[in-house]
């Protein structure tokens, strides 16, 4: 028989280890750089119009939600760069570059969301002066 000897852990080195397990390569993946920059891809061009803003499908586009679990990288990158069904192909107005962070971003398990759009800079209006 063995025995295990739990003594309790103080609460400093508790939460050192859950940091630590926080800051682990799964929780890194959440944040990677090409699935965010394919989140603002997806959402700039046009993705997100036949698939819907959570890629969770519309009546033009089917769900991409478990697309991680149904095609390979190489598959999607296809996909996206030949069409196919009622899909068009997008190899004219996407770089190579752009299809791998689409891929990223739609088999990352935590798809990050898009960085917000940068309101247009606002330019003053011109001041008139009455008296001259």
């Amino acid at each position: 028989m063995i025995v295990l000897k739990i003594r309790t852990v103080p609460y400093p080195l508790f939460l050192a280890l859950v940091c630590l397990f926080a800051a682990s390569p799964r929780a890194a993946l959440a944040l990677d750089p090409k699935a965010a920059e394919g989140a603002n891809l997806f959402r700039d061009k046009g993705c997100a119009y036949c698939h819907g803003a959570n890629a969770q499908g519309t009546a033009k586009g089917p769900s991409l939600a478990n697309v991680r679990k149904l095609m390979k990288p190489a598959q999607i990158s296809a996909q996206i760069e030949n069409g196919g069904q009622k899909m068009p192909s997008f190899s004219d107005s996407l770089s190579h570059d752009e299809v791998l962070q689409l891929v990223a971003f739609l088999r990352a398990k935590r798809r990050p969301a898009p960085s917000a759009v940068p309101e247009p800079a606002k330019t003053p209006a011109p001041v008139s002066n009455p008296g001259q």
